[in-house]
């Protein structure tokens, strides 16, 4: 009787580690490229939970059972057209469902380029996602993870913020430096979900660009952030999914990001479906047998990965 106690108490401490978050300020001390503004974080009632005006860059880490980690790590970018961040539809949902076959989650809570609080809009949602690749690097080891095989994830402008992450990883910071930045930022791989990956006008998410780049961007500014032109030797192994009917961001976003991989030998996999819209994160309750497959198709790529 005590062993079959024994047990369930076992099973029972290992349930309750299982899916536990805890949430890290992603900045020590003063947030780079930010003012004081008398802005404050916003919850605006919308179908899913929606967070705005980020004041505070955050990341919730999820870490898996240990009798199941696989060593594999994902930072998860969720979308909200650089307004704000669809917190769990596309970021707390999605972590707890890695952490189911082993996969240590970490979702970013990012501050938006048109906040009063930054400086120069363009530059806050690259910096926040690079020091999120650098904290989980930084703490692999007490995380129980690998350090070469952590990951970007990111949704529709959030997609944009992972492509421009996987492609611009290096990008110089131009505040003081402390040990952290020395870590690389560089994503082991990148997984999109209907991003913005263009900032020009033929296909472009234009609530997304003008958050980001606003109303009449440099044709310099465009390009650069313009991910399909940024793809390098070194930018990672990416696995992308979009919907053909795609409403808000065209599918020819994903369309040119998969050429310019191909282009530079990058390996990517790349899944469309005929019907979806936008916005469909794990693609539960929509009546769409087949785009609910989508999910298990990025699990035997994480574990082909691994």
């Amino acid at each position: 009787m005590k062993k079959n106690f024994s047990i369930l108490l076992l099973f029972f401490m290992s349930t309750i580690c299982f899916g536990q978050s805890t949430i890290l300020p992603l900045w020590e001390g003063e947030i780079p490229n930010s003012q004081k503004s008398e802005e404050k974080e916003e919850y605006p009632k919308r179908n899913v939970f929606f967070i705005s005006k980020v004041q505070v860059p955050t990341l919730e880490v999820f870490l898996p059972a240990k009798q199941l980690a696989t060593g594999q790590a994902v930072v998860i970018c969720p979308g909200g057209g650089y307004h704000g961040v669809a917190y769990h539809w596309e970021g707390t949902d999605l972590a707890k469902w890695f952490n189911s076959f082993g996969v240590a989650a970490f979702v970013l809570k990012y501050r938006m380029p048109n906040s009063g609080s930054v400086k120069t809009s363009y530059e806050a949602p690259l910096q926040d996602a690079q020091r999120a690749i650098r904290m989980v690097r930084r703490n692999a080891e007490s995380y129980k993870i690998d350090p070469t095989k952590i990951g970007i994830m990111g949704f529709s402008a959030g997609g944009h913020l992972a492509s421009t992450l996987g492609t611009q990883f290096d990008k110089v910071n131009n505040f003081e430096e402390s040990a952290i930045d020395t870590i690389s930022a560089r994503p082991d791989f990148m997984v999109l979900l209907y991003p913005v990956v263009t900032m020009k006008l033929d296909f472009t998410h234009k609530g997304s660009r003008n958050a980001l780049l606003g109303d009449k961007p440099s044709l310099d500014l465009v390009e650069e952030f313009s991910n399909e032109l940024q793809v390098k030797e070194n930018t990672p192994p990416t696995f992308i999914v979009h919907a053909s009917d795609d409403k808000a961001v065209p599918v020819e976003n994903s369309l040119q990001f998969y050429n310019a991989l191909r282009e530079k030998k990058i390996p990517v996999e790349l899944h469309l479906y005929p019907k979806g819209g936008h916005g469909f994160a794990l693609a539960k309750g929509r009546g769409n047998a087949n785009l609910e497959k989508w999910p298990l198709l990025l699990k035997d790529w994480l574990q082909i990965l691994n």
